[in-house]
């Protein structure tokens, strides 16, 4: 959810954006038409375990800070249709980090949004490779490396990874061809928290 200099769509959230997403439901809302695509209230009711009236809700909360929009020419006075608003969603910025109301909001939307994703790959782990015909077990692909590097190297590699990410993701966004189906394309890359930075003093 977080974006890149690379994706020209972007939207950066400010703290009314962002105390608006900060709710479970409306993340997994979120979640749910960007994996699956445009959905009903009802048909996000049915796949979240929520009522018609509670998705509803929170989609018109979310259209009215340009998080998702009604699709156009499709459904009816009854039954609307609903899209996610293209782009990445950038929740970190100087200013909101400062503000301990938009670290809140900010810590609400990632463990939401990082549920999702460990959900996500646990189903991989444990049902994946019974259930994925060869062609997609041989795509799949669930990799890490522990390296130490630099602040600035770290930086160098995001830009280099996050920009082939957006470019793909962009490349493909809407593809409704035969034989594609929902894939989420994952990348973390952080410092070990309990680690420390190496001194003069301890180098060789």
């Amino acid at each position: 959810m977080t974006a890149s200099a690379h994706d020209p769509e972007t939207r950066i959230a400010d703290l009314d954006g962002l105390k608006a997403l900060a709710h479970p439901l409306r993340v997994q809302i979120i979640e749910a038409l960007s994996t699956y695509g445009a959905q009903t209230a009802s048909g996000l009711g049915e796949r979240l375990g929520e009522s018609s009236g509670s998705t509803s809700y929170h989609l018109r909360q979310l259209e009215k800070h340009g998080y998702v929009r009604e699709v156009a020419d499709r459904g009816t006075a009854r039954e609307r249709w609903w899209e996610r608003v293209p782009g990445a969603i950038q929740m970190g910025s100087p200013e909101l980090d400062e503000s301990e109301a938009g670290r809140q909001a900010s810590r609400v939307i990632m463990r939401e949004w990082l549920h999702h994703r460990e959900a996500g790959v646990r189903d991989i782990v444990e049902r994946g490779m019974t259930e994925l015909p060869p062609r997609w077990r041989e795509a799949t692909n669930l990799q890490s490396a522990s390296v130490h590097v630099t602040a600035e190297q770290l930086g160098e590699l995001n830009e280099q990874i996050v920009g082939l990410i957006t470019e793909f993701a962009r490349e493909h966004r809407g593809q409704r061809v035969v034989g594609s189906r929902p894939v989420q394309l994952q990348y973390f890359a952080f410092p070990v928290l309990d680690g420390h930075e190496i001194t003069e003093e301890e180098t060789p």
